[in-house]
């Protein structure tokens, strides 16, 4: 191994007259991944398996203390998942952003780290007092593959004294990694069709609740105001027909208040509809009833801009767009204490975008309660229940002080009918 150029960063190790202390042998590599594939088959969840195999590591390589960090699903942060004791407890409260520290130059160029002594001169060294680095001389830092190219993670193995990690010894660590992100993929993917399952159960009883609210609501509106005035109007009717020979005049009359009825049963049936879709959908189409819906906002705080451009979608698509058009200006009005709020709309080849968003006094989605580990304060619950049966995606920016953001993404060719 060439020696590293003075104050350039470098892949591998840093450091120098270290004494070379090899840590597995072939014999010893096999026990070791032998064990680890063990561990990865036994069934567990992702946190035991990474917190197990991260003393295996330990236990095998002759080092003092192993991190398994691992990227979340966006790739984008880092996060402590495993550890050996007394570190374990850290699981899940210490977070890198990529390319933060070793662990997140790591994860960022997928090579291997190694430090021999005084990490503090590496500047891509950062210092977490929980993690008690000043406590290890030297560490080794790999990153966590899969076998098709997918960064996972990065591990860490750290010793007391001063240490060189060999060839081997980095080969052994990158074949343990690479054991760990296949597991660590199918774990993700389990779970992902786990979590997928528990949603359609979710969304199927949601649906059958809808029906149902559905029915009784128009049977309400049927029976309480359009059966009433049909009753009424066959009341008229009949007292017409028979005052029509004798007494004109009162037929007349019986007449005019029979097509009154009439007037308002078919205007009761009109709005009854209209809580299914929107008339205004197929009076205007999606982008100018979204125009209309944001004039009918009542507020004279609120000015409201829209930029909306004509989308061709399936109706059911449509519906719940406006829905929830709706009911981010409704909240906005009620919620933000905005002066200005933006509606944009737009298409793309493969899905429509609508973007709603104000520059109100925002709020700390963490701080609303949740239902299944979402908020749900401010109809976030109905929008995202809408937004997930039609195969949407509904991402909410809020901060407090800052303004909120609404983007809902619907694929042009997807979705349930709701």
């Amino acid at each position: 191994m060439t020696s590293p150029s003075a104050g350039q960063p470098q892949p591998f190790q840093t450091g120098a007259q270290a004494v070379p202390t090899g840590m597995a042998g072939p014999e010893q590599k096999a026990r070791l991944l032998s064990r680890v594939i063990d561990t990865l088959t036994t069934g567990s969840g992702l946190a035991e398996v990474v917190q197990a195999v991260a003393g295996l590591v330990t236990e095998s390589t002759n080092t003092d203390v192993c991190f398994v960090h691992l990227l979340d699903e966006d790739g984008h942060k880092l996060r402590l998942m495993g550890a050996t004791p007394p570190f374990d407890e850290l699981a899940g409260t210490v977070e890198l952003a990529m390319g933060e520290g070793v662990s997140g130059w790591v994860a960022a160029h997928g090579e291997p780290v190694i430090i021999t002594d005084d990490k503090r001169a590496d500047p891509r060294y950062r210092y977490i007092p929980s993690l008690r680095g000043e406590e290890f001389v030297s560490m080794a830092s790999v990153p966590i593959t899969t076998g098709g190219g997918s960064r996972v993670g990065v591990f860490n193995v750290h010793t007391r004294t001063r240490r060189e990690f060999t060839e081997p010894d980095m080969e052994l660590l990158r074949s343990v990694a690479a054991l760990v992100a296949g597991a660590i993929e199918n774990t993700r993917l389990h779970q992902r069709l786990a979590d997928r399952e528990e949603a359609l159960e979710h969304f199927a009883e949601r649906m059958v609740e809808l029906q149902e609210s559905e029915r009784r609501r128009l049977a309400g509106e049927v029976h309480d105001g359009i059966s009433q005035r049909i009753v009424g109007l066959s009341f008229h009717l009949s007292a017409a027909a028979d005052a029509v020979a004798t007494a004109p005049q009162f037929a007349a009359e019986q007449i005019a208040s029979a097509q009154h009825l009439a007037d308002a049963a078919l205007e009761e049936t009109r709005l009854a509809i209209a809580g299914l879709r929107p008339p205004v959908l197929d009076d205007l189409g999606l982008a100018a009833s979204i125009e209309s819906l944001a004039r009918s906002v009542p507020s004279e705080e609120v000015t409201i801009h829209v930029d909306a451009a004509p989308c061709e979608l399936a109706e059911h698509l449509e519906t719940a767009i406006y829905r929830i058009a709706q009911e981010a200006l409704q909240n906005i009005v009620k919620h933000a204490g905005a002066q200005r709020a933006e509606v944009r709309l737009r298409q793309t080849d493969s899905s429509a975008v609508l973007d709603v968003s104000d520059d109100g006094q925002g709020f700390d989605p963490a701080a609303l309660p949740t239902g299944g580990g979402r908020p749900v304060g401010y109809g976030l619950s109905g929008m995202r229940e809408r937004a997930e049966l039609i195969g949407a995606r509904l991402e909410i920016d809020a901060e407090r002080g800052q303004g909120t953001r609404l983007t809902l993404t619907v694929p042009r060719n997807g979705g349930s009918r709701t």
